[in-house]
């Protein structure tokens, strides 16, 4: 592409739970390491005549569900011949119940179906393995399976995904309403293909600060980063970028 050529970027960074100005800083960061990457920031998909006129999309949420118009918006783009790169909680519907426990309520069947999967729920934050699916592909030649300290998505998926990274569990996810899971592979790092387009989606990448779980906890005693303190966690975003703004020189 010639450097000349400006590549207009939507990132959507916003919802609960998380340390979303962490997260967004450090993903404007790795954008603005290509000076031809212009970048449109949102918390929601509220202004999604601007998210579709992007080359290129990126999310990092939690709890942030589009309206259906938006959901089918959405689509339509991806269908179209859009990249949308979708991290961590993208997929995620949190509701607290009064028993304490964590629901993820199937509200929004066409949003999962267009990413390709539905966080359920996750067990407590501990190390794990990942390992590669699919070591041939360029978006993971060369990376080595690893050790991760994040929170592990246990994942409805939908439609055929391209599996580039993932993982197994077998055990409890203490805390959520969905909480015993027998063993089976997880995907961590996928691609689903939907027309012209696809979606490019990463579940790892938790962070919170202290003063994210408000109001549930007034103050969140550690500041957890995760996945954010490995150096192939930014590998796998470098790529995914990489990858997402392909679609600009199309």
């Amino acid at each position: 592409m010639d450097a000349k050529t400006k590549i207009r970027c939507a990132l959507v960074a916003g919802g609960k739970y998380h340390d979303i100005d962490f997260a967004r800083l450090e993903l404007l960061k790795l954008l603005a390491e290509d000076p031809r990457v212009r970048v449109r920031v949102f918390e929601d998909y509220s202004n999604i005549t601007a998210i579709c006129d992007s080359d290129f999309l990126v999310t990092y949420t939690c709890d942030v569900v589009p309206s259906l118009e938006e959901q089918e918006a959405l689509r339509r783009w991806v269908e179209a011949g859009g990249r949308w790169y979708a991290l961590h909680g993208t997929n995620s519907i949190l509701r607290f119940l009064e028993n304490g426990k964590v629901d993820s309520p199937r509200w929004a069947p066409h949003f999962m179906q267009t990413l390709g999967s539905m966080f359920i729920a996750h067990p407590p934050i501990k190390p794990y393995r990942v390992e590669v699916a699919d070591p041939s592909h360029p978006l993971t030649t060369g990376i080595a399976p690893f050790e991760t300290n994040d929170e592990l998505y246990l994942v409805e998926t939908y439609g055929k995904l391209h599996v580039l990274l993932d993982t197994q569990f077998e055990g409890e996810a203490t805390g959520f309403v969905d909480d015993r899971w027998e063993r089976a592979r997880h995907p961590v790092f996928y691609l689903h293909p939907l027309g012209r387009g696809t979606v490019l989606y990463l579940t790892l990448g938790h962070c919170r600060g202290h003063y994210d779980m408000q109001p549930l906890m007034d103050f969140y005693p550690a500041v957890e980063r995760c996945a954010w303190d490995l150096p192939v966690f930014y590998d796998l975003l470098r790529r995914g970028l990489a990858w997402a703004k392909e679609s600009a020189g199309r």
